[in-house]
Protein backbone atom coordinates (compact mmCIF):
# COMPACT_ATOMS: atom_id res chain seq x y z
CA UNK A 1 0.00 0.00 0.00
CA UNK A 2 2.75 2.05 1.10
CA UNK A 3 4.70 1.52 -2.52
CA UNK A 4 1.43 2.18 -4.90
CA UNK A 5 0.49 5.46 -2.55
CA UNK A 6 4.04 6.99 -2.98
CA UNK A 7 3.70 6.46 -6.98
CA UNK A 8 0.25 7.99 -7.27
CA UNK A 9 1.68 10.75 -4.88
CA UNK A 10 4.53 11.28 -7.62
CA UNK A 11 1.74 10.82 -10.34
CA UNK A 12 -0.21 13.51 -9.46
CA UNK A 13 2.69 15.64 -8.67
CA UNK A 14 4.17 15.43 -12.07
CA UNK A 15 0.48 15.75 -13.74
CA UNK A 16 -0.46 18.46 -12.25
CA UNK A 17 2.86 20.81 -12.91
CA UNK A 18 3.14 19.00 -16.39
CA UNK A 19 -0.71 20.49 -16.97
CA UNK A 20 -0.09 24.02 -15.89
CA UNK A 21 3.41 24.15 -18.48
CA UNK A 22 0.59 23.07 -20.92
CA UNK A 23 -2.14 25.67 -20.37
CA UNK A 24 1.11 28.29 -20.10
CA UNK A 25 3.18 27.38 -22.99
CA UNK A 26 1.53 25.07 -25.33
CA UNK A 27 3.83 24.00 -28.23
CA UNK A 28 1.18 23.12 -31.10
CA UNK A 29 -2.70 24.56 -30.85
CA UNK A 30 -5.35 21.85 -30.18
CA UNK A 31 -6.91 20.52 -33.63
CA UNK A 32 -9.54 18.72 -31.33
CA UNK A 33 -11.62 19.98 -28.49
CA UNK A 34 -9.82 19.39 -25.08
CA UNK A 35 -12.64 18.44 -22.71
CA UNK A 36 -13.84 15.65 -25.52
CA UNK A 37 -10.40 14.20 -25.42
CA UNK A 38 -9.31 14.25 -22.06
CA UNK A 39 -12.68 13.12 -21.13
CA UNK A 40 -11.98 9.33 -23.21
CA UNK A 41 -8.00 9.39 -22.27
CA UNK A 42 -8.43 9.85 -18.07
CA UNK A 43 -11.27 7.03 -18.23
CA UNK A 44 -9.19 5.00 -19.58
CA UNK A 45 -6.30 5.61 -17.05
CA UNK A 46 -9.39 5.45 -14.19
CA UNK A 47 -10.34 1.70 -15.75
CA UNK A 48 -6.68 0.88 -16.28
CA UNK A 49 -5.82 1.97 -12.30
CA UNK A 50 -8.81 -0.36 -11.27
CA UNK A 51 -8.14 -3.22 -13.16
CA UNK A 52 -4.07 -3.10 -11.80
CA UNK A 53 -5.85 -3.22 -8.43
CA UNK A 54 -8.38 -5.79 -9.02
CA UNK A 55 -5.17 -7.81 -10.78
CA UNK A 56 -1.06 -7.54 -10.96
CA UNK A 57 -1.42 -3.97 -9.52
CA UNK A 58 1.79 -4.19 -7.22
CA UNK A 59 2.80 -7.47 -8.64
CA UNK A 60 6.27 -6.56 -9.74
CA UNK A 61 6.92 -4.87 -6.20
CA UNK A 62 5.81 -8.14 -4.42
CA UNK A 63 7.85 -9.80 -6.60
CA UNK A 64 11.01 -7.78 -5.94
CA UNK A 65 10.32 -8.47 -2.11
CA UNK A 66 9.98 -12.30 -2.56
CA UNK A 67 13.28 -12.68 -4.93
CA UNK A 68 14.78 -10.71 -2.31
CA UNK A 69 13.85 -12.18 0.28
CA UNK A 70 14.74 -15.82 -0.81
CA UNK A 71 17.69 -15.40 -3.17
CA UNK A 72 15.76 -15.42 -6.83
CA UNK A 73 17.37 -13.64 -9.63
CA UNK A 74 20.97 -13.46 -11.25
CA UNK A 75 21.73 -10.64 -9.12
CA UNK A 76 21.76 -12.68 -5.74
CA UNK A 77 24.22 -15.15 -7.31
CA UNK A 78 26.69 -12.51 -8.93
CA UNK A 79 26.64 -10.58 -5.57
CA UNK A 80 27.33 -6.96 -6.67
CA UNK A 81 27.34 -3.67 -4.96
CA UNK A 82 24.05 -2.58 -4.39
CA UNK A 83 24.21 0.68 -5.90
CA UNK A 84 25.53 -1.05 -9.16
CA UNK A 85 23.22 -3.84 -8.85
CA UNK A 86 19.97 -1.17 -8.73
CA UNK A 87 21.73 1.23 -11.82
CA UNK A 88 21.68 -1.77 -13.45
CA UNK A 89 18.28 -3.10 -12.85
CA UNK A 90 17.06 0.47 -13.59
CA UNK A 91 18.71 0.65 -17.66
CA UNK A 92 17.84 -2.94 -17.69
CA UNK A 93 14.13 -2.07 -17.09
CA UNK A 94 14.15 0.80 -19.24
CA UNK A 95 15.62 -0.96 -22.02
CA UNK A 96 13.06 -3.42 -21.95
CA UNK A 97 10.45 -1.13 -22.53
CA UNK A 98 12.16 0.58 -25.04
CA UNK A 99 12.34 -3.34 -26.30
CA UNK A 100 8.41 -4.07 -25.48
CA UNK A 101 7.43 -0.86 -27.40
CA UNK A 102 9.46 -1.84 -30.91
CA UNK A 103 7.54 -5.18 -30.23
CA UNK A 104 4.27 -3.21 -30.14
CA UNK A 105 4.52 -1.84 -33.59
CA UNK A 106 6.53 -4.92 -35.16
CA UNK A 107 4.07 -7.51 -34.05
CA UNK A 108 0.22 -7.35 -35.21
CA UNK A 109 -0.84 -9.18 -32.50
CA UNK A 110 0.74 -6.32 -30.18
CA UNK A 111 -0.71 -3.40 -32.26
CA UNK A 112 -3.84 -4.87 -32.37
CA UNK A 113 -3.80 -3.03 -28.51
CA UNK A 114 -0.94 -0.32 -28.51
CA UNK A 115 -3.25 1.25 -31.73
CA UNK A 116 -5.16 2.50 -29.20
CA UNK A 117 -2.59 4.82 -27.58
CA UNK A 118 -1.81 6.04 -31.46
CA UNK A 119 -5.43 6.70 -32.43
CA UNK A 120 -5.47 10.38 -30.61
CA UNK A 121 -5.80 13.13 -32.71
CA UNK A 122 -3.94 15.32 -30.78
CA UNK A 123 -0.52 14.42 -28.24
CA UNK A 124 -0.51 15.79 -25.02
CA UNK A 125 0.29 14.66 -21.15
CA UNK A 126 -3.64 12.24 -21.16
CA UNK A 127 -1.98 10.89 -24.42
CA UNK A 128 0.68 9.31 -21.92
CA UNK A 129 -2.12 7.44 -19.86
CA UNK A 130 -4.08 6.46 -23.06
CA UNK A 131 -3.22 2.32 -23.44
CA UNK A 132 -5.40 -0.03 -23.53
CA UNK A 133 -5.80 -2.13 -20.01
CA UNK A 134 -5.02 -5.33 -21.73
CA UNK A 135 -1.52 -3.92 -22.66
CA UNK A 136 -0.69 -2.67 -19.30
CA UNK A 137 -1.43 -6.15 -18.13
CA UNK A 138 0.59 -7.47 -20.47
CA UNK A 139 3.57 -5.02 -19.35
CA UNK A 140 3.28 -5.95 -15.86
CA UNK A 141 3.41 -9.71 -16.98
CA UNK A 142 7.41 -8.40 -18.66
CA UNK A 143 8.33 -6.43 -15.82
CA UNK A 144 7.60 -9.22 -13.33
CA UNK A 145 9.37 -11.80 -15.32
CA UNK A 146 12.34 -9.60 -16.03
CA UNK A 147 12.43 -8.51 -11.66
CA UNK A 148 11.95 -12.66 -11.35
CA UNK A 149 15.00 -13.59 -13.68
CA UNK A 150 17.46 -10.42 -12.47
CA UNK A 151 16.50 -10.55 -8.72
CA UNK A 152 15.94 -6.56 -8.95
CA UNK A 153 15.53 -5.07 -5.68
CA UNK A 154 12.12 -3.65 -4.63
CA UNK A 155 13.30 -0.04 -3.92
CA UNK A 156 14.77 -0.16 -7.93
CA UNK A 157 11.04 -1.52 -9.20
CA UNK A 158 9.52 1.84 -6.87
CA UNK A 159 11.88 4.20 -8.56
CA UNK A 160 11.70 2.63 -12.11
CA UNK A 161 8.14 2.33 -11.92
CA UNK A 162 7.13 6.01 -11.00
CA UNK A 163 10.07 7.26 -12.97
CA UNK A 164 8.18 5.50 -16.31
CA UNK A 165 4.32 6.83 -15.07
CA UNK A 166 5.90 10.36 -15.21
CA UNK A 167 8.10 10.17 -17.91
CA UNK A 168 4.99 8.87 -19.88
CA UNK A 169 3.60 12.04 -18.92
CA UNK A 170 6.25 14.52 -19.30
CA UNK A 171 7.32 12.92 -23.21
CA UNK A 172 4.03 13.13 -24.44
CA UNK A 173 3.41 17.05 -23.10
CA UNK A 174 2.54 19.34 -25.19
CA UNK A 175 4.71 22.07 -24.17
CA UNK A 176 7.32 24.83 -25.44
CA UNK A 177 10.65 23.92 -24.00
CA UNK A 178 13.48 26.38 -25.87
CA UNK A 179 15.24 24.51 -28.82
CA UNK A 180 18.89 25.15 -26.79
CA UNK A 181 17.41 23.26 -24.10
CA UNK A 182 15.47 20.44 -25.88
CA UNK A 183 18.51 19.82 -27.70
CA UNK A 184 21.07 19.05 -24.34
CA UNK A 185 17.67 17.31 -22.70
CA UNK A 186 17.35 14.86 -25.76
CA UNK A 187 20.70 13.44 -25.12
CA UNK A 188 19.93 11.83 -22.06
CA UNK A 189 15.75 11.64 -21.36
CA UNK A 190 12.69 11.61 -23.80
CA UNK A 191 11.73 14.85 -24.41
CA UNK A 192 8.46 15.81 -25.81
CA UNK A 193 9.48 17.30 -29.01
CA UNK A 194 11.15 13.98 -29.59
CA UNK A 195 8.49 12.03 -28.51
CA UNK A 196 6.12 13.94 -30.89
CA UNK A 197 7.45 12.73 -33.86
CA UNK A 198 6.71 9.05 -32.71
CA UNK A 199 2.81 10.16 -32.82
CA UNK A 200 3.13 11.42 -36.51
CA UNK A 201 0.63 9.84 -39.40
CA UNK A 202 3.31 9.48 -41.71
CA UNK A 203 4.55 5.40 -41.07
CA UNK A 204 8.56 6.08 -40.97
CA UNK A 205 7.81 8.63 -38.08
CA UNK A 206 5.68 6.60 -36.22
CA UNK A 207 7.95 3.33 -36.49
CA UNK A 208 10.96 5.53 -34.80
CA UNK A 209 11.82 7.45 -30.95
CA UNK A 210 10.50 4.26 -28.86
CA UNK A 211 12.13 5.62 -25.83
CA UNK A 212 9.70 6.55 -22.67
CA UNK A 213 12.44 7.87 -20.24
CA UNK A 214 16.39 7.13 -21.69
CA UNK A 215 16.74 8.53 -25.01
CA UNK A 216 19.98 6.25 -25.71
CA UNK A 217 17.92 2.91 -26.87
CA UNK A 218 17.02 5.02 -30.30
CA UNK A 219 20.11 6.17 -30.91
CA UNK A 220 21.96 2.85 -30.16
CA UNK A 221 19.38 0.59 -32.01
CA UNK A 222 18.85 3.26 -35.45
CA UNK A 223 15.52 4.22 -34.60
CA UNK A 224 16.15 7.89 -34.15
CA UNK A 225 14.73 10.91 -35.90
CA UNK A 226 15.51 14.12 -35.21
CA UNK A 227 12.52 16.32 -36.47
CA UNK A 228 9.05 15.30 -37.91
CA UNK A 229 8.98 16.23 -41.78
CA UNK A 230 6.08 18.56 -41.40
CA UNK A 231 7.79 20.70 -38.34
CA UNK A 232 5.88 20.19 -35.15
CA UNK A 233 3.62 22.66 -35.39
CA UNK A 234 2.23 21.34 -38.91
CA UNK A 235 2.66 17.80 -38.53
CA UNK A 236 -0.37 15.43 -38.57
CA UNK A 237 -0.85 13.66 -35.22
CA UNK A 238 -2.56 10.13 -35.13
CA UNK A 239 -3.21 6.98 -37.76
CA UNK A 240 -4.79 7.35 -41.20
CA UNK A 241 -7.67 5.05 -40.74
CA UNK A 242 -8.88 7.06 -37.71
CA UNK A 243 -9.40 10.92 -38.59
CA UNK A 244 -13.18 11.32 -36.45
CA UNK A 245 -12.78 11.83 -33.20
CA UNK A 246 -16.24 11.77 -32.13
CA UNK A 247 -15.87 7.59 -33.37
CA UNK A 248 -13.21 7.19 -30.79
CA UNK A 249 -15.24 7.31 -27.60
CA UNK A 250 -14.17 4.82 -24.70
CA UNK A 251 -15.96 2.02 -26.01
CA UNK A 252 -14.36 2.06 -29.33
CA UNK A 253 -11.10 1.90 -28.44
CA UNK A 254 -11.67 -1.09 -25.75
CA UNK A 255 -13.37 -2.93 -28.61
CA UNK A 256 -10.82 -2.05 -30.87
CA UNK A 257 -8.15 -4.83 -31.10
CA UNK A 258 -10.83 -7.24 -31.31
CA UNK A 259 -11.86 -6.06 -34.39
CA UNK A 260 -11.43 -8.04 -37.56
CA UNK A 261 -9.84 -5.27 -39.45
CA UNK A 262 -6.34 -4.68 -38.02
CA UNK A 263 -4.41 -1.35 -38.52
CA UNK A 264 -0.94 -1.76 -39.02
CA UNK A 265 1.59 0.88 -37.49
CA UNK A 266 2.41 1.45 -41.57
CA UNK A 267 -0.79 2.90 -41.91
CA UNK A 268 -2.27 0.27 -44.09
CA UNK A 269 -5.46 -1.49 -43.90
CA UNK A 270 -5.42 -5.59 -43.56
CA UNK A 271 -7.66 -8.39 -42.67
CA UNK A 272 -7.03 -11.13 -40.64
Amino acid sequence: MQEASLRLLIFLGIFTVVALIEWFLPKRVPRESRWTRWKVNLSILLLDVVIQRLTLGAAAYVTAIYAEEHGWGLFHLLDWPPLLEGLLGFLILDFAIYLQHVLSHALPVFWRLHQVHHTDLDVDLTTGTRFHPIEILVSLLWKIGLVAALGIGPWTVVIFEATLNGAAVFSHANVRIPERIDRVLRWFVVTPDMHRVHHSVYPRETNSNFGFFLSVWDRLCGTFIDQPKDGHEAMTIGLPAYRNQAKLGLGTLLAMPFWRRLIRSSGKADRD
